[in-house]
This record gives C-alpha cells, structure tokens and sequence, in this order.
C-alpha cells in the first residue's frame, strides 16, 4: 500500500545526513526481527558491528547472535562512489550491493545467498535505512526469491557510547 509518504519531504534540520562511512565508524549494535509475509515472528537476533574507514573503503564486520543459539558473520567492504552512492561486497553477496543515500534515508539492494533449513536460497533484499535525530539507525528490508516476498526484516541500529 503506497500512503504516499515520502521519508526526505518536510523539516529535516533535525537529522544529520546519513554517512555510512561515519555512522558506522567504530562499535554499534543492531537488534532486529524477521517477520514472514503473515506478519508471525519467525527469528530474533542482535548484531555487533565494528566498522573501519580508511578513506575509501568502510569495512563493517557484523556478528550476528540468534534467538535460536545460531551465530554468523558478515564482512562489507564498502566503497563511497560519489556524493550519494554506495556499492558494497561480502562473501554472501551475489554480485554489489548497491545503495543511494537522499539526506537522512538510504535505500540499498542487494542478492544474498542465505542459508535456511540446510540449504542455501539466493534471495533479494531492498533495503530502506532512516536516521533518526536521536542517532538511531531503523531498516526495514522486504526480502523477495522469485519476485515473491518471504518476509521482512527491521533492525534498530544504535552507535556505541564513547567511553567517559
């Protein structure tokens, strides 16, 4: 359903720009849920992210913990081209991710090979990111295998506290 609400229309002095490269610099930490195309919670899980940028490249390693006991990792390499776009690698990406930033909404697509129940399905996500003016990190991807969706995946992302 298109309520057409657009996430870059009204007053945005509120919210920085989104920048990949700095939000996800350093520690943070996702807590996320998969839901099925019902609604019904299928999976929980939180992820701790530590991100390097040296200038060209963000490395973003994300470990994953699972509310079923399962762990996993991901490592993006994740290069800026130009001023608004992104394009990013990791061993379970088919081919770039690819990403465009409009102020403080990042919208990133990508086909990953994911392991379910034994076997390995290659589904396609199309991710949207929000910032929030507190610095919380909200996405909500629709994830699709043969033009079908399965599901939907929200994470919350929050940037580590510096220490005092």
């Amino acid at each position: 359903m298109d309520t057409g609400y657009k996430p870059t229309e009204g007053p945005t002095t509120a919210v920085p720009d989104l920048l990949l490269e700095s939000y996800f610099a350093g520690p943070s930490r996702g807590w996320g849920l998969f839901e099925d195309r019902f609604g019904k919670v299928r999976r929980q899980f939180t992820v701790d992210l530590l991100g390097s940028w040296d200038g060209k490249v963000l490395v973003l390693e994300e470990d994953f913990a699972y509310d079923d006991g399962a762990i996993d990792r991901r490592v993006w390499r994740i290069v800026k081209k130009g001023p608004n776009g992104y394009e990013g690698h990791a061993d379970d990406i088919v081919g770039v991710a690819r990403g465009v930033v409009d102020r403080a909404t990042l919208h990133w697509q990508y086909v990953m090979n994911l392991p379910i129940h034994g076997r390995t399905w290659r589904v396609a996500f199309n991710d949207w990111m929000y910032l929030q003016p507190d610095g919380m990190l909200i996405s909500r991807a629709r994830v699709r295998k043969w033009n079908v969706e399965l599901g939907q995946v929200t994470v919350v992302f929050q940037r580590a506290q510096p220490a005092t």
